[in-house]
């Protein structure tokens, strides 16, 4: 477990190995700071943090309780269910991580939501300091104190932040350089140019009947391209009509991007 005032990394690599710089930092506040790596140690991700391309550093918010019981949580006032993360508590743990780079965004279904574009600026940023709440969330005058950005992963309500937090690194890890073995990979996915990604498919040619699209099989680039276009447009008109208004609003405007 951490301590006050320090944290756990979850590599013993060094910097970035190509050029000596300072790899990507993610720093998570959590109550479970088993539930990292989780699956961002696995794959491309976990590769990549064992060779030092991005660091992960988790603190344990139970370590800055000052009582015998390690106490982070208190009844809310008004009365209600549940229970409230204190004040002086997270304070206390989010100023330990004050030094690290990067935005400090807590977990939260009341933020906007997680687009591609925010991953993008992101990932092109030094890191990010990820607060992760639990029972019926975070005293609000902390937040208020240290300027704490909400963000949301859906409308949904999750049991804590650790899954959110795993789905924004996710997000982001893979477009930091070197990340993804194809670096024309995350320009032809979902969202990257305001669409839903195009129907994908493999070996066997025939499968139970069905044949692959004829297009992408015929060796022409150019009716390759065309056909993924089409039905990218085609299943974002179908599926994500709030996708598909802005794809042509942003088309009107001479930018297709996200």
């Amino acid at each position: 477990m951490s301590q006050p005032g320090t944290s756990r990394p979850e590599t013993a690599a060094p910097g970035d190995p190509a050029h000596g710089a300072v790899p990507w930092s993610a720093s998570v506040l959590t109550l479970f700071p088993e539930a990292f790596p989780g699956t961002l140690g696995l794959s491309l991700a976990g590769r990549a943090l064992a060779r030092g391309s991005w660091r992960l550093e988790v603190t344990d918010v139970r370590d800055f309780a000052t009582d015998r019981h390690r106490s982070v949580d208190d009844s809310p006032f008004g009365g209600g269910a549940g229970m409230v993360m204190r004040p002086d508590v997270v304070d206390a743990a989010l100023e330990s991580v004050a030094r690290r780079p990067g935005p400090l965004v807590y977990l939260s279904p009341r933020g906007p939501l997680l687009t591609q574009q925010r991953v993008r600026e992101l990932a092109a940023g030094p890191g990010i300091r990820l607060l992760c709440g639990r029972y019926e969330g975070v005293d609000e005058r902390v937040l208020e104190a240290r300027g704490v950005e909400e963000m949301s992963i859906g409308d949904y309500v999750l049991s804590g932040g650790e899954v959110a937090a795993q789905v924004v690194l996710d997000a982001v890890v893979r477009l930091l350089p070197g990340v993804m073995g194809n670096a024309e990979s995350p320009a032809e996915e979902s969202f990257e140019r305001g669409l839903l990604e195009y129907p994908q498919y493999t070996r066997p040619a025939v499968w139970q009947g069905r044949e692959v699209p004829e297009a992408l099989v015929s060796g022409h680039h150019a009716r390759v391209r065309q056909w993924r276009r089409e039905r990218a447009e085609e299943l974002t008109r179908q599926r994500r009509p709030d996708l598909w208004r802005r794809y042509q609003q942003a088309a009107e405007g001479g930018d297709t991007k996200d």
